[in-house]
């Protein structure tokens, strides 16, 4: 009664009646057990082609029967054959996963096909699997065309055609009968069955008589023999009563899968699964009661969420969707919702506070009612609440303060209440929590009417006077309230509007920015493309130049294998043109630096802060660095002073390896930092660090340097062929 309660209160009745269409049999809408496995199962499920099981009823009765060695119908016992025959269907898809795990503990009884061979798709009993019933079908059949013979014989008789309405072969009470008129008695013998609404009178000729005795006299001994067959079927049941019971359960378990899968499919639905906590983040979710529906878009992550604003602007349907989204989500029902960006959590119970409790049997007044409301709810723990109009049916004034406090003391017991409300006394006392979450549904001010939309982190005007006028409310009266309601709380909604304004200016800039963000996200993803197109191409020429080294290398084996000089000599000559060719270099006239001079090294640039012969001090980013002067470039930059009292005294290694092997650790250390520098400077994402591996202490002293250092990002053993054990690639 509580479920069926609170679903006639969220509007979503007819939702749920569609969803139990789809159900074999009538079942709870909850699924016992472990809500984690169960959704696993029914996202595995999405993912195959099945036909649904047929209609089918309980067995429950059926198994009480069984128990007692009772006697089954043939009806009961095809309600057990149905299943089984799905389950055997079902074994036999193409299952995969956790699905072909659990299907694969399900094991038929042999026995069962022994019944299972007498009944057709549509549950009749094959009677040609048995000769005595097959002949004695083949006899009535016979018996049956002679009656049929003999009733045309009788409405082609000159003697009764004068009496027949039509020439039609009537069944009354499983009865062959003519349709005749009055008088009939002179020239036809028989029995009244019935009369028609125009006076006629439904004969059974005595003609016929004899030959339905004879059928009766039939399937009386026909009767008798599938009584026996269903007094043998139940006593094979009885003892499989265990294996049915089993088979029965894990069909409801399918039936409660197979439900939700095929009504998601048919309406374009999502299944969501309550997760354990208790956020609702809800991202384009549609209440299924509504036609044209403006998907909602709620971050309820806090205690409490307050919604304000506007007449007949949704609140109350706000409201009912969060609970509606939270009782689907307990209950794996599918809804219309964007499940990769949503979030809902579990509550051991849903209420909503919705209907006025004032009730004329019991004399209780709305404010009366709502308290005995409250009373119930403080005997709830980790629920979710919803309440429409909270101060519905007392002094706004004193409501405020009142249910301040009562929503303070619900949330020390861990419910999350979401309420909605026009008054801005209890909003403003609730605001400056930092567990209160503010919503306002918002109005558009040149159509004068609500946008069925609502923003967050405000609270919003009731536009009471403007929904009165769009009613067809007088101006005058309403301009007379105006006065009335003053001009101290005309500012106080003005300003309230003005902060509606902004946060829908801010809104729209937001909308502006994620339309950038999405058009740099795209440019990124092509720039992503065209590094990997690169990357591949060079991958190519890598592998070529390696191609055309290693047949230079066997040639200049196969040349020192040779026992002539001018045959060496030969082969050197070939092994030589097949190296790559290397680029003549220019010489480069010296460049003079100066303390202060803007530089370029590598794919950085910097300023000289000191000079000492070929070697200079340069500051890059922060850095300071000691290079050649020679791996320097004049670049054009704004001079800065220099710092004489700052040297960094760091020899330069150039290339993306650094060998440390015969060092101590810390000049290893040493060396490493400096190559890592450069390393960063040229913009390097990858460098290999050889360390040996000798008695190990080098080794871990470059690991644990690798772990602290700010700009690693990673690194692991080089590949054989470039070191194995005894090296490092690092990923900066």
């Amino acid at each position: 009664m509580y479920i069926q309660n609170l679903i006639k209160k969220l509007d979503i009745v007819e939702h749920i009646e569609k969803f139990k269409h789809f159900f074999s049999r009538e079942h709870s809408l909850y699924i016992e057990g472990d809500q984690e496995l169960h959704f696993r199962y029914i996202k595995a499920l999405e993912k195959l082609e099945f036909n649904a099981p047929p209609k089918s009823a309980a067995l429950d009765t059926v198994f009480v029967h069984l128990k007692k060695q009772g006697v089954l119908t043939f009806e009961q016992i095809f309600e057990i054959v149905k299943i089984v025959r799905y389950i055997r269907y079902f074994k036999n898809l193409k299952l995969e996963g956790i699905l072909l795990e659990w299907m694969e503990k399900i094991v038929i009884d042999e026995r069962f096909s022994e019944i299972d061979c007498y009944f057709d798709s549509k549950g009749n009993f094959n009677e040609e699997l048995d000769a005595e019933l097959h002949r004695y079908g083949s006899i009535i059949k016979e018996h049956k065309n002679s009656i049929n013979e003999s009733l045309k014989r009788l409405m082609h008789s000159s003697k009764i055609a004068p009496y027949l309405i039509d020439t039609q072969v009537h069944y009354i009470n499983n009865e062959e009968c003519l349709l005749v008129r009055g008088g009939f008695n002179h020239v036809l013998k028989g029995a009244v069955v019935g009369r028609s609404s125009s006076g006629g009178f439904y004969v059974s000729p005595d003609s016929i008589v004899k030959t339905k005795e004879k059928i009766r006299s039939i399937n009386q001994e026909r009767e008798a023999i599938l009584y026996r067959y269903a007094k043998e079927f139940a006593s094979k049941l009885a003892g499989m009563l265990p294996f049915l019971k089993f088979i029965d359960h894990e069909f409801e378990r399918l039936d409660n899968y197979q439900a939700r899968v095929k009504f998601a499919q048919s309406a374009d639905l999502t299944l969501l699964k309550a997760q354990k906590d208790d956020k609702i983040i809800l991202k384009n979710f549609i209440h299924p009661a509504l036609s044209h529906p403006k998907p909602i878009n709620v971050d309820f992550s806090k205690n409490v969420l307050m919604i304000t604003g506007v007449n007949a602007g949704g609140k109350t349907m706000l409201l009912k969707s969060i609970l509606a989204s939270a009782f689907m989500a307990k209950y794996i029902i599918p809804m219309k919702i964007d499940a990769h960006k949503s979030h809902i959590g579990s509550f051991k119970k849903i209420e909503a506070i919705i209907d006025d409790p004032q009730n004329v049997k019991n004399d209780i007044s709305t404010f009366a009612g709502r308290m005995k409301q409250f009373s119930e709810i403080f005997k709830l723990e980790r629920a979710l609440i919803g309440v429409d109009e909270i101060e519905l049916g007392t002094d706004s004034d004193e409501a405020a303060a009142l249910f301040k406090v009562i929503l303070d003391n619900l949330v020390k017991k861990h419910q999350k209440i979401v309420i909605t409300t026009h008054h801005k006394r209890l909003a403003s006392l609730m605001a400056d929590r930092d567990d209160v979450e503010l919503m306002a549904a918002i109005y558009d001010e040149k159509a004068r009417v609500p946008t069925y939309e609502f923003m967050q982190g405000i609270i919003g005007k009731s536009y009471a006077f403007e929904t009165a006028l769009r009613y067809g409310i007088g101006v005058d009266v309403v301009n007379e309230a105006r006065k009335m309601y003053g001009d101290n709380s005309e500012k106080l909604s003005l300003l309230i509007e003005r902060g509606s304004e902004l946060e829908r200016e801010l809104k729209r800039k937001h909308q502006e920015l994620d339309k950038k963000l999405e058009a740099v996200k795209r440019q990124e993803e092509l720039l992503k493309e065209e590094r990997f197109g690169l990357q591949k191409q060079l991958e190519l020429q890598r592998a070529k130049l390696h191609k055309e080294f290693s047949e230079a290398i066997e040639e200049a084996k196969r040349a020192a294998k040779g026992e002539n000089p001018k045959e060496i000599h030969r082969a050197m000559n070939k092994a030589h043109k097949k190296l790559p060719k290397k680029e003549k270099k220019q010489p480069q006239k010296a460049y003079e630096f100066k303390i202060g001079d803007g530089v370029k090294y590598h794919n950085s640039t910097g300023v000289i802060i000191d000079l000492k012969g070929d070697n200079a001090t340069i500051e890059v980013n922060g850095l300071k660095v000691r290079v050649k002067t020679k791996h320097l470039r004049p670049a054009q930059i704004t001079k800065v002073k220099p710092k004489a009292n700052v040297k960094v005294n760091v020899e330069k290694k150039s290339g993306l390896k650094c060998d440390l092997h015969g060092m101590r650790s810390e000049e290893a250390i040493e060396v490493l930092d400096k190559f890592l520098s450069d390393a960063l400077l040229d913009g390097w994402d990858e460098v290999l660090v050889y360390h040996g591996i000798g008695t190990g202490k080098l080794a871990y002293a470059v690991k644990e340097y690798l772990k602290r250092h700010p700009k690693v990002k990673s690194f692991e053993d080089a590949p054989a062929n470039m070191g194995g054990y005894g090296a490092k690639v690092v990923h900066l």
